[in-house]
């Protein structure tokens, strides 16, 4: 019990001096995303403790991830009159997104010639992690290889849409959430917020139908790619 708090408390602590770090200097390498994960993996290597004594804390985060995502809801009702105005182009916009990252996701698998479970796994990868590991689950992935997929697209998305949007000199708020919360998920909603809170409220149910809509494709995808 004891060891499990000491990880537990260790990863809020590895958070946080992180994001106060990243907070004053906004790198991508200050990261929390990127630190807190490195620096955990390099302790429990180095002294042998296995993940399953690490995630017997540290499932209390996993399970707060849930609540969390649902917590976004406060700022889609401040929004509501906005997301109304723009339903159809952020539906037919995150859509087209969804169905290219599960596409994607799929041919790269089959081009590395990974073998089904693999594959199954790295489908769910764009939408938000909680969600993502319940539907790598349903289709036959390993959800803890499809949250390390999710963290590292969201990562990525985080840094790497930010100059999407400026080379392409994408200025709409509508715009830039859907790009953020479709490719990054709840990573990229994080940055979407900090260009405005409409930014981020759009990011938000982006991310949101995203996983909605992956719930309900990916296991017919999965049928078509093995089964058709």
């Amino acid at each position: 019990m004891m060891n499990s708090l000491f990880w537990l408390l260790l990863t809020l602590l590895l958070y946080g001096v992180s994001k106060k770090l990243y907070q004053a200097r906004p790198r991508v390498y200050l990261s929390p995303l990127l630190i807190t994960p490195l620096v955990l993996v390099t302790g429990l290597m180095w002294t042998n403790v296995p993940y399953e004594a690490y995630n017997s804390g540290g499932k209390w985060l996993s399970d707060m991830l849930q609540p969390a995502t649902i917590a976004f809801a406060v700022p889609l009702y401040k929004y509501y009159n906005v997301l109304k105005k723009h339903a159809a182009v952020i539906i037919i916009s995150v859509l087209s997104g969804s169905t290219v990252a599960m596409f994607s996701s799929a041919m790269l698998g089959e081009w590395l010639r990974l073998d089904h479970q693999l594959v199954s796994s790295l489908i769910p990868r764009s939408i938000t992690a909680p969600i993502a590991m319940s539907v790598s689950q349903a289709i036959g992935g390993v959800p803890n290889i499809t949250a390390i997929f999710a963290v590292i697209t969201g990562l990525l998305g985080s840094v790497i849409g930010p100059y999407v949007l400026k080379w392409f000199r994408i200025e709409n708020e509508v715009a830039r959430g859907v790009l953020l919360g479709t490719g990054a998920h709840g990573t990229g909603t994080s940055k979407a917020f900090e260009f405005s809170s409409l930014t981020g409220t759009i990011s938000s149910i982006s991310m949101i139908l995203a996983a909605l809509f992956t719930l309900g494709v990916a296991p017919m995808l999965i049928t078509v790619l093995f089964y058709g």
